[in-house]
């Protein structure tokens, strides 16, 4: 081994061991009583998930992911783990590369651990969220911290920040996207992405005087909601259909996967999808572009739940195009991200 090495872990969201209840309950768990995911006290959050949440939803997501599950697993397990072995490949024995999932296995704390046991001479800590939430983002930083606070002697540490207009994540998503749109020859493309509590928003927002405060206030990215994860999707948008070509009034953006009673941001894609129909489109592509693989919220939310939403509309033909997976493209610019990064990293360094 190189005594140059350098680790990278690459995170993902997370997926069940087994669609079981069980195992879905498990996982349910851990990922609802996050802090960053349900923003109330410890004792409100205790009580709504093991009062409310987990002795009815279990059950009804276990029916969901056995769907979509594979003879290999979880889609989204199984696509990352190809990721995992086109990343090593492409960056070679300079590079330990592992594989880590915010919510169950493999853990934080097991791929941090591999990487430490390597002596990497640094580590580089990869969320694969192109857009930037605390739920998310923030809670993978947070866990990293968790697990490394009680080690004595620790390598240089860093974060690929968000990457939601980083031309190689938006060339890739347009390499994949680009053959799909163009056999589907569709009326109109739905940029759907996962929902957050507008309350979330709002505690991002830098100024607390920005956030929700006008119709435009997501229109572009700025000091001021830098953060903001909402602006960061339409920023994303239109960074894709530029790239595709797509006219202006071809497109838009739209919410997906609200959960409980809270005001999440607009517009939902289950509202959108009617109010299409109604302006005569016949032919829907919907692209995911807050997913980097394909999982329960693109293949089942999306390619079943709101495939069966537009047929029963009415509407002649959908396609859900596929995400960003293992392709080659997508490969290639995690690897070019990384390298981007840690340039970025020494000129810092060079230039204090």
């Amino acid at each position: 081994m190189s005594e140059s090495q350098v680790g990278i872990l690459l995170v993902n969201l997370g997926s069940p061991d087994s669609p079981k209840t069980a195992a879905v309950r498990r996982y349910l768990r851990e990922f609802l009583m996050d802090g960053r995911v349900i923003d109330i006290p410890a004792l409100a959050r205790w009580l709504l998930v093991h009062g409310i949440i987990l002795p009815l939803r279990p059950r009804r997501s276990a029916e969901a992911y056995k769907k979509i599950w594979t003879s290999e697993g979880s889609p989204l397990i199984v696509e990352s783990k190809r990721l995992l072995t086109g990343v090593r490949g492409h960056l070679g024995e300079d590079y330990h590369v592992e594989l880590a999932m915010r919510y169950g296995n493999p853990s934080i704390a097991s791929g941090l651990n591999r990487l430490l046991e390597r002596s990497c001479r640094k580590i580089i800590v990869f969320p694969l969220y192109p857009q930037y939430a605390s739920a998310t983002t923030g809670s993978i930083y947070q866990e990293c911290m968790r697990v490394l606070q009680d080690r004595w002697s620790l390598p240089e540490i860093s974060f690929v920040g968000d990457f939601f207009d980083q031309p190689d994540f938006i060339e890739a998503f347009a390499t994949v996207a680009r053959p799909q749109l163009q056999a589907f020859k569709q009326d109109f493309v739905l940029f759907s992405y996962h929902g957050l509590p507008e309350k979330h928003l709002q505690r991002a927002d830098l100024s607390q005087r920005h956030c929700l405060q006008s119709k435009d206030c997501c229109a572009s990215v700025s000091s001021i909601n830098r953060f903001c994860y909402r602006a960061q999707c339409v920023a994303t948008t239109k960074a894709l259909a530029t790239a595709l070509q797509l006219k202006a009034d071809s497109y838009s953006v739209s919410f997906q996967s609200r959960l409980g009673k809270a005001q999440w941001i607009q517009p939902y894609t289950d509202q959108v999808l009617p109010e299409l129909r109604q302006k005569g489109v016949k032919r829907l592509a919907i692209m995911c572009p807050a997913f980097v693989a394909d999982c329960l919220e693109t293949l089942e939310e999306i390619g079943m739940q709101a495939k069966q939403q537009w047929q029963e509309l009415g509407g002649d033909e959908f396609h859900m195009v596929t995400s960003l997976n293992a392709e080659a493209a997508w490969v290639d610019a995690v690897c070019r991200i990384l390298h981007g990064h840690s340039t970025h990293k020494a000129l810092n360094t060079a230039s204090d």
